[in-house]
């Protein structure tokens, strides 16, 4: 790892603390993405709302642009 340390966000969802570790956050910039912005059970519940056809809670709608 080239010198990552934990890093504590909060998720826009629910407000809570949670934990980006060193080790997420090199595999994120393997990956390319951007850093979470949500806790893992918030991106587990936004997933679940989506596969079952609801919004993803982005107050985004896909494809209407």
């Amino acid at each position: 790892m080239s010198g990552n340390y934990d890093q504590h966000l909060t998720c826009s969802d629910c407000g809570h603390d949670f934990v980006w570790s060193a080790r997420e956050q090199e595999f994120y910039r393997e990956k390319g993405f951007q850093q979470p912005k949500r806790c893992k059970d918030c991106n587990r519940a936004r997933k679940e709302r989506q596969a079952s056809g609801g919004r993803g809670g982005d107050g985004e709608a896909r494809g209407n642009r």
